[in-house]
């Protein structure tokens, strides 16, 4: 049975909400955060701004971490520091799920953004990332 902790890749689904009149800037945003995250971020494997079919102005991040390292590279990247400040002006809404093992430092770092957040732990599985 394969073990999964720290080391282990894991997916993160952002989902957020954007204010009315707010989509097109907010699009552009995402964009810019999405170069500099694939331009600086080895550890993040997997990264789309997808929108609902039903919401124009809801959207999910899908995010795949090579390991909770690079997660916390990700959330200290100055780009994606800057991507949440602007969020707090844009958008209405941002809830966090992550589908995978974590290690305790990874879901207290996760938990100290104070959004809503809900962590899914592998019971069983594999993973080719």
């Amino acid at each position: 049975m394969a073990s999964f902790d720290k080391t282990t890749p894991f997916m993160l689904l952002a989902r957020i909400h954007v204010k009315p009149g707010c989509v097109d800037q907010y699009l552009e945003l995402a964009r810019v955060t999405d170069e500099a995250v694939q331009a600086s971020e080895p550890g993040m494997v997997h990264h789309t701004f997808d929108q609902d079919p039903d919401d124009p102005q809801a959207f999910v991040w899908s995010e795949v971490y090579a390991n909770d390292e690079a997660f916390s590279a990700h959330v200290s990247n100055p780009p994606v520091q800057k991507y949440l400040q602007k969020h707090a002006e844009l958008g209405d809404g941002f809830s966090v799920e992550v589908y995978g093992t974590v290690g305790d430092d990874c879901r207290q770092l996760m938990e100290s953004f104070g959004l809503p957040l809900k962590i899914f732990e592998t019971k069983l599985g594999y993973s080719r990332v």
